[in-house]
This record gives structure tokens, sequence and C-alpha cells, in this order.
């Protein structure tokens, strides 16, 4: 008699670009998705979530890029938020990719199937490896967010959709922009492998995609440009938006979190959500 396979994936959400790195750069957060996947004979989807129940899942198109779900049953759990750049796709799309890969044994390359169906490899690059990552051109590197470093999350009611956002992009980025964001994506970058607060706080700003979009939510982008008065490091649009990522260290984090909770009330919820160094990972059951 064969036992019936069951597995139980947890993913981390991701917040990418991180101001500068645009399209580059990602990190993961401690919000979580789980699937559980179990061999039940008959396929299903089983979930609260307002989200698709048929093949058309993204948690079951990621399995299915690998093997058909036909005799699999998929329980899905999030506390990522479905809109607002948090990488709820690309969570979702790798959940399922890598059941399929552990149940099966296929020592798939899970980032290339997720960024395949997700259409994007840093939010997945993140998610899958946890802490931040610099992902481009077929090569992901990764570094841990120092201790110390924290995060708040600060997610408007109203969703902007993620196709309205890129198209808001122009095509050619002036030389002084470029420039900009160059040096300060180093600065970030080192300012987070030195856990050089003052370093990070000056990598944050950008001036590539965040202004094209600021139309589209401003009062996030409002947001950004006055988080140091509230007592941050600085933030960054989280994704295409409208959710914007409040950084902070361990000293001011509850400061900062009540000083939103108080500002943005009328708008927008406020979540505590640290920079996860653990990626998605996946049990036996």
């Amino acid at each position: 008699m064969t036992l019936a396979r069951r597995r139980l994936v947890r993913v981390p959400a991701s917040s990418a670009n991180l101001g500068p790195g645009f399209d580059v750069m990602a990190a993961a957060l401690g919000l979580g998705l789980e699937v559980e996947v179990a061999e039940t004979g008959r396929f299903g989807v089983h979930t609260d979530l307002p989200v698709r129940t048929d093949r058309d899942n993204l948690t079951v198109r990621g399995f299915e890029a690998l093997h058909p779900a036909d005799d699999f049953s998929f329980t899905v759990r999030s506390a990522i938020p479905l809109s607002g750049g948090l990488g709820s796709s690309a969570a979702a799309v790798l959940a399922g990719a890598m059941a399929a890969d552990h149940i099966f044994e296929l020592d798939a390359d899970l980032l290339a199937v997720a960024a395949a169906i997700e259409g994007h490899v840093d939010n997945a690059a993140a998610a899958l490896h946890g802490g931040v990552v610099i992902a481009s051109a077929g090569r992901v590197d990764r570094l841990d967010a120092p201790l110390g470093l924290e995060a708040v999350l600060v997610i408007p009611h109203r969703a902007v959709a993620t196709a309205a956002a890129r198209a808001a992009l122009t095509p050619d980025v002036p030389r002084a922009d470029a420039v900009h964001n160059l040096a300060a994506l180093a600065r970030l970058t080192l300012g987070l492998a030195r856990a050089d607060f003052e370093l990070i706080a000056a990598g944050l700003a950008d001036r590539i995609h965040q202004p094209a979009r600021a139309s589209l939510y401003p009062q996030s982008t409002e947001l950004v440009a006055r988080a140091t008065d509230l007592g941050a490091l600085g933030a960054t649009i989280s994704g295409a938006g409208p959710t914007v990522l409040v950084w902070t260290t361990v000293e001011t984090t509850g400061f900062v979190y009540d000083a939103l909770r108080r500002d943005v009330s009328d708008w927008a919820r406020v979540l505590r959500a640290p920079f996860e160094s653990q990626g998605a990972y996946v049990t036996a059951l």
C-alpha cells in the first residue's frame, strides 16, 4: 500500500526594488504564505482567501509547471496582503513548484519556474533564498539584513494595478537619474553589508521608478518623502506599490509604528514586518 504524500510549504513575503534597486533588488519579510499539499486522489483547492480555486490558482500553476495536479489537494493560508507589492503572487507560485519538486524529487530550477510564471525574478529570489538579494542575468547574490535593522509596512486600503504601475514607467532614463540610482544602490548595498545604518539611509532614494508612479499613489509617495520626519531611516515603495516599506532600527521601530498608526489611519493599515533571513522551505508530513 502506497502512503499518501503530504507536504507543508512556507514562503515569506518580499519587497522588491528597495528604492534604487529597480528590478534587481529585493528583501524577504516576516509575513508568510503556507500551503499544505496532499495526495488525495482528487484535485481541489481549499482556502478562505479571495483567490481562484481552479487550475488557474497560482499555487496550482506552480505545481503543474513540474507535475500534473490531478490527484492533489491544496490548502492555502496566507498573511501576505494579496495586493500592494509584497510578493504574494511569487510566494504562491513558488510554494506550488517547491511542493511538486519535493514530492517527486525533481531537483528543478525553482527560481526559473517561479519567474517564468510570475514574470519577475526579484520577488521570487527573495522568497526562495530569504535575506536581501540582488538578482540579475541569471545570478542571485544574497546577504542577511543586519541585526537591528527592522521595518514597518504601510498598506493602503486602495490597491493599484501592477499593469498600471508598469505602464507609468518611461522607456528612457536621464543620465543624471541613472547616475544617482547607481550611487544610491552602491551605498545601500555597502550599508547592508557593513551594518551601517547611516549608509543604508543614504542609499534609499530613487529617481527612476518611484517618481514616475507618484500620481498613482500620492499618499504613499508623500509618506516616502517625509518618513525621516517620523523617526525612520527612510522609506521605499514596495514593488509596484502602493505599499510603503518604512526602514527603522530596533531602537526606533516602536516609536515609528505608533506615529504611523496615528498618521495614516484614514487611508492605510500599519504592520510590523521584520526582515526575514529564512527563505522558503518544505516539510514532509
